[in-house]
């Protein structure tokens, strides 16, 4: 679940906020400076409880990419706080902040990523291997198994197919047991049936597991999948539905879209 703006009740304190996975406060990003700066955040603030399935959605140039960006530490705000957990991952230099990421994160690209002259289980403790951390064999174990994969471990890239490959990257962001999760547009480059396999895991993996996804994604079905949905619009957010259905998340997204069309008619 999830707290927007007209909600939040600020910074996290040091006490009673241990079930919020990731929050921004007044979180502003732009780009560039002067009057050719490009706004992409306005003063965002939202708070994402553990164990929980967000997705984030909103019409092109909405600020979705920047969002995620922001909130995992890959870039910095202009203004406002970053929090993981109770600490200020904006605040952090950039050798412990990509200690953080590196720990406590895991990303799902549509772009993979993987290696292909490594075998799908050593794809997936790469990240472990290169931070000279050794992999727990029984967690590593499950994880192969909760991705359907324990049969193609020993299998590179080239022999599996589009979903297995993402189940692997699922996989390696599974590896280091991540406070958060972090998936951009997971089945964009996947057919429906196996965009259905990839979402049905990521739902699989917040209700058995417990764990924090947050998905940045155009397609309302894949959003339904999620137990609430965000929409931003010019880098604000603006609405939130919780548990909703592929058809209102549709509807959603076609205001969204008629408004933001609007706005540009009268700024022309």
């Amino acid at each position: 679940m999830s707290k927007t703006a007209d909600e939040d009740d600020g910074p996290l304190a040091s006490s009673g906020q241990s079930d919020v996975a990731v929050r921004l406060t007044e979180v502003t990003k732009a780009y560039g400076k002067g009057e050719s700066a490009v706004m992409a955040l306005r003063g965002v603030s939202v708070a994402l409880y553990k164990g929980g399935f967000t997705a984030v959605m909103g019409p092109s140039g909405s600020g979705k990419s920047t969002f995620m960006h922001c909130a995992a530490g890959l870039d910095r705000p202009t203004s406002g706080v970053v929090h993981l957990g109770e600490v200020a991952l904006s605040r952090l230099r950039e050798p412990k902040l990509t200690e953080m990421r590196r720990d406590r994160i895991g990303f799902v690209f549509q772009a993979l990523n993987l290696l292909s002259s490594l075998t799908a289980e050593q794809n997936v403790t790469l990240p472990l291997r290169m931070a000279g951390a050794r992999a727990d064999e029984a967690w590593l174990r499950e994880v192969m198994a909760r991705v359907g994969l324990s049969d193609r471990a020993g299998y590179r890239p080239a022999q599996l197919s589009g979903g297995q490959q993402q189940r692997v990257a699922i996989a390696r962001a599974l590896a280091t047991r991540p406070d958060l999760v972090f998936a951009d547009e997971p089945t964009g480059s996947l057919d429906t049936r196996t965009g259905r396999g990839v979402l049905e895991l990521l739902r699989q993996v917040v209700d058995e597991l417990g764990q924090t996804v947050v998905m940045v994604t155009h397609d309302p079905l894949a959003a339904s999948y999620a137990d609430s949905v965000l929409f931003l619009a010019d880098g604000r957010f603006v609405g939130e539905l919780t548990a909703p259905g592929a058809e209102q998340i549709a509807e959603w997204m076609t205001q969204l879209d008629r408004s933001v069309a609007d706005q540009g008619g009268r700024r022309s």
